[in-house]
This record gives C-alpha cells, structure tokens and sequence, in this order.
C-alpha cells in the first residue's frame, strides 16, 4: 500500500505535509505543480490518505477501515474530480463536484478532501465558480490542485493557494528505482533516467510501456527523414501522428530530446553524451545541416507548439508550422 517512503524525491514537499498534519495546521487548499509523471496523483493520495486516516498520525496506518477505503477508491470523503472532454474542466464540472457538493458535512471522516488532477485545464468560468469556495472554505475542505502549469490559474486562485513546485528527481535516485523496483538493467536504466530529466514517471513509462515505446519509435522513425519529406508526407505523418494525439506532450518530448544529441553532437562531435546513440551517424549528417540558429528556432517552434495545443488550437496546422520549421532549418 502506498506510503510516504514510495514516493522518491521531493522531500520538502512531503515534510511540508507530514509536518502540517501532525500540528494540525493543514491548509484549505494547495497547488501542486510540476510536469506530467512527477509524482503529484501519488503524493495527493498518500497525503489524503493519511489526512483521513483513523490512528491519527502523519503516516496512515494502511490497516484502517479508511485507509483500506482510499487504497481501493473508495473512500467517500475522497473526491477525484473527473472531466469529460480531454482539455477542459467546465464551470459545470467543477460547480456539480466542488462548489455544490463541499456544503455536505463528511460522511465519515475529519475532513473532505477535493483533488483535480489536470487543474490547468480549468477555463476562467471554472476557476471563477471555485474561487468563492476557496474564498470562505468549511473547516473540514481541502481542496488540491494538480497542474503541469501554475500560470494557468486566476491570480485570485494563487493568492488563496499554498503552491507546491515539485524538482526533478536526483538521477542516481530514479536508476535506484529502476533497477531495484522495476528491475530493469543498468544500461537501460541509465538510458530511461537521462531521456526522464528527473521525471521518475516518465522514466518508468519509457522503462515498461510498450505504448511509450510505440511513441518514441514513431518519433525517431519520423526524425531521420523528414529532411527528405515533401508536404505530401508531412501531411501524411501528421495524419499517422493523430494515433498518439492524447500522448502529444511525450512525442514533443521526445522529438525535443532527439534535437538535444544534435546540439551535443555539433559540439563535442561525439556520441558520448547522445541519449539516442544508435542513430549517430543520422544525427550526424543533421547536425552538419543545422545552425545553432536554426537548432535555437527548432526548440522555440516546439516550446510554442506545446502552448497552442493547451490554448485547443488546430492540432494538424500547429503540427504542420513545427514540422515546416524542423524541414525547413535542415535544408
């Protein structure tokens, strides 16, 4: 059952918690905020977990008829707030889960504790409609906020908000955790740590999921010829990439990394420090083509792809303009 000592890295943040609870000085709401795959669904459950749990203590005691309730899902005064559409939180949403329901005493347990993974994804209406909730709270409401981008909310959410910014994980931290927790070898579990920046998730993502493989494999594949590519087969690939459309973020990702080992490769022209080593001489050949500029222009056009795909811009033209500047800077 998960616990504080599963959670690897982020030690301010679970003392912030362990500490609070045990005074008895827990906040109304928090913003937990860090990249996708740090850590923030599992920190929020232990943390609700331990805030509900019977014996009292800092620690649950995972024995606890609510402890057991929260491993399982099913623990009442518990509230994952969930959403239809894949980029938004509606007003309604967030209006049928929070504001409407927080009035009810808890069934069961000292406090009601609201989690919204994806926060960011609230529209203005939405955060609007929480904001007077957060404004005059129950004693017993506490609500946590996850999100991948804490610019995204009203100033008026961050100023009744406790913000929790999680860092990356110590490298030596995440093989550790590799090797020894998943079991994967030394060689791959470098391989997954370097590509993961610090991101524990993703790094087990890449490590066991044939799904992430599948993305980073279709990214690479794209990658070696799109300097061969006419507008033909870029359309053609966006078409294809429209398979990994709720996973964009990981092949951006990825694609991001792949113009990391050209900028190495330009540098030091070496393969020491490339993480996609058995394309060396491809990368090579690219990096030869490739200005610092043009590599500079490269990363910026996929810093700004990311943001208009948040924004629900049209998803084939703002791939079409990254994939325009990624050909366009090779030729």
């Amino acid at each position: 059952m998960a616990n504080y000592s599963d959670i690897i890295g982020h030690e301010d943040i679970v003392k912030h918690f362990k500490s609070s609870i045990e005074l008895g000085k827990v906040s109304h709401a928090y913003i937990l905020n860090g990249e996708k795959g740090v850590g923030k669904k599992t920190l929020a459950a232990v943390v609700s977990k331990s805030l509900q749990c019977e014996k009292g203590e800092p620690d649950p005691c995972n024995t606890c008829k609510s402890c057991l309730q929260a491993e399982s899902g099913n623990q009442p005064d518990i509230i994952w707030v969930n959403h239809e559409k894949p980029n938004v939180i509606s007003v309604e949403e967030i209006r049928t889960q929070i504001v409407n329901d927080i009035s009810l005493k808890p069934y069961s347990s000292k406090y009601k504790v609201y989690i919204v993974p994806d926060a960011q994804m609230m529209n203005p209406q939405a955060q609007n409609a929480l904001l007077k909730t957060l404004e005059e709270p129950p004693e017993y409401a506490i609500i946590m906020l996850l999100t991948t981008n804490v610019d995204k909310f009203l100033p008026t959410i961050l100023s009744r908000c406790i913000v929790l910014n999680f860092k990356p994980v110590e490298p030596m931290d995440v093989i550790e955790y590799l090797t020894g927790q998943i079991g994967v070898d030394q060689e791959t579990a470098k391989f997954c740590t370097d590509f993961a920046q610090g991101n524990l998730g993703k790094a087990v993502r890449l490590a066991i999921s044939p799904e992430y493989n599948e993305i980073k494999e279709d990214a690479v594949r794209l990658l070696r010829q799109i300097d061969a590519m006419d507008m033909e087969d870029i359309i053609l690939a966006i078409k294809n990439m429209g398979k990994f459309k709720l996973d964009v973020t990981d092949y951006i990702d990825i694609m991001t990394m792949w113009f990391r080992d050209i900028l190495m490769v330009k540098i030091s022209n070496s393969p020491n420090k490339m993480l996609f080593k058995n394309e060396y001489s491809v990368i090579r050949k690219q990096a030869s083509k490739l200005s610092y500029e043009g590599i500079e222009q490269i990363l910026a056009a996929m810093d700004k792809l990311k943001i208009r795909l948040e924004a629900n811009v049209n998803y084939d033209i703002a791939m079409e303009l990254m994939l325009l500047t990624i050909k366009e800077n090779l030729e």
